[in-house]
């Protein structure tokens, strides 16, 4: 019997990500980030991005292992810098059209150990400053990106701990295969059908033009106000060109963005989140003014706490997605600590910038006006999952009535 992925799979997926994923354009240059253990992947997207008429294919590997021992050995001052050649490449390639594909395959259990949590948050910020211009061409949806996984033997050992390596990476692919609908007769007639679903039930919401939403479940007590102009989005976006792309494959969520200043009250998580190779579980936020003013954590308290003093933005809300517990990933019952993934199975938050697309006129607003309308900024943008069996959510409508939006963690039909 054949492992998987078989080679067909392989280069199905190749294909779906340079067709639907990114939507290679003729003439266009393409990007690829992928963890060394994924370059069987990382070839097939060059050929299938050169098959849809790519210009040029420039793929960059890189090596958790080798960030653990930077983590670990690296003089402290080191720590603060980041390459600017590195970063001003990412810049030139986004100011020239680039597409971007990040393959995300992180080891969960990486830092697990005595690493100083404070050298890890040195790091990530350097690397956020640095990459910020890069980073805003990516959220403002200029440029076509999309963000996939690729099951290694670390991040299966950590999904399935009571299986045998080999028999946990055949589990892991099988779960891949069926998000991200590889299993599919026609992977990419399969998808544009599942973007039109998504599309329905972000043209309803929209149509709503809801003031505030209301959530209630297991430790969660939350309302989160929504801006005037607020977009909800989904499944397939548009770049700057009008070329459709996905940003997330799988995808099962919607989004908009919250006000920065008016979310109030609790809300507990509900999976771990794997930040950057190290573990927060069971933690709880409590909101005032849109502003974290309390939170405790059974696993990675220290963590959290750096997560959340990253920057003045990293303590609000940025992202508020919808995802029905009744669906593919969350149907399956596996946690994969892997946040592509769990946030596909959840809804769920995210702390730290906002997507300006998720606002009329927010791709050409600056700083002072994004602001102003309520939007987050800030060096930093990390989901977190929330949603279970038991979420409630209602929205208020601008007639100040209220309506179901989910009830017992699924969409509240009309």
């Amino acid at each position: 019997m054949e492992l998987l992925p078989t080679d067909k799979q392989i280069m199905d997926y190749a294909e779906l990500i340079a067709m639907i994923g990114v939507n290679v354009q003729p003439g266009q240059t393409v990007v690829v980030m992928a963890p060394i253990g994924a370059a069987r992947l990382a070839r097939q997207i060059a050929v299938a991005a050169y098959e849809a008429g790519a210009h040029n294919v420039h793929v960059e590997y890189n090596d958790e292992e080798l960030s653990l021992v930077k983590y670990k050995h690296a003089p402290e001052e080191s720590l603060s810098e980041y390459p600017m050649w590195r970063a001003n490449a990412w810049e030139e390639y986004a100011e020239n059209g680039a597409a971007f594909v990040t393959i995300y395959a992180p080891n969960p259990d990486l830092l697990t150990g005595d690493i100083d949590p404070r050298r890890v948050g040195e790091t990530i910020k350097a690397a956020s400053q640095a990459l910020q211009k890069y980073r805003s061409k990516l959220m403002n949806h200029a440029n076509s990106w999309t963000l996939i996984s690729y099951a290694t033997p670390e991040w299966a050992a950590k999904v399935y701990p009571d299986l045998p390596v080999q028999e946990a990476e055949q589990q892991l692919w099988q779960r891949i295969i069926e998000a991200t609908r590889l299993d599919a007769g026609n992977p990419v007639a399969a998808w544009k059908k599942h973007n039109r679903r998504l599309k329905d039930r972000v043209d309803l919401l929209n149509a709503k033009r809801y003031k505030q939403l209301r959530y209630q479940g297991e430790g969660t007590d939350l309302t989160i106000d929504l801006p005037e102009g607020h977009i909800w989005l989904g499944g397939a976006k548009a770049n700057a060109k009008g070329d459709d792309f996905n940003p997330n494959m799988p995808t099962e969520e919607v989004f908009t963005m919250p006000h920065r200043d008016k979310v109030n009250g609790t809300v507990r998580s509900t999976k771990p989140l794997n930040y950057n190779g190290q573990l927060i579980n069971n933690f709880a936020l409590t909101f005032k003014d849109g502003k974290v003013v309390d939170f405790q954590a059974e696993q990675g308290y220290e963590i959290l706490a750096q997560l959340i003093a990253a920057d003045e933005g990293a303590s609000r809300i940025g992202e508020v997605a919808l995802v029905p517990d009744d669906s593919p990933i969350s149907n399956s019952g596996v946690v994969f600590f892997n946040t592509l993934f769990d946030e596909n199975a959840s809804c769920h938050l995210a702390l730290g910038q906002a997507y300006p697309v998720n606002l009329e006129g927010g791709t050409t607003m600056g700083p002072e006006e994004l602001d102003a309308a309520g939007a987050n900024r800030s060096l930093i943008h990390v989901d977190f999952m929330i949603g279970s069996a038991s979420l409630s959510i209602d929205g208020i409508l601008p007639d100040g009535s209220s309506e179901p939006i989910f009830r017992n963690g699924n969409w509240a039909e009309a």
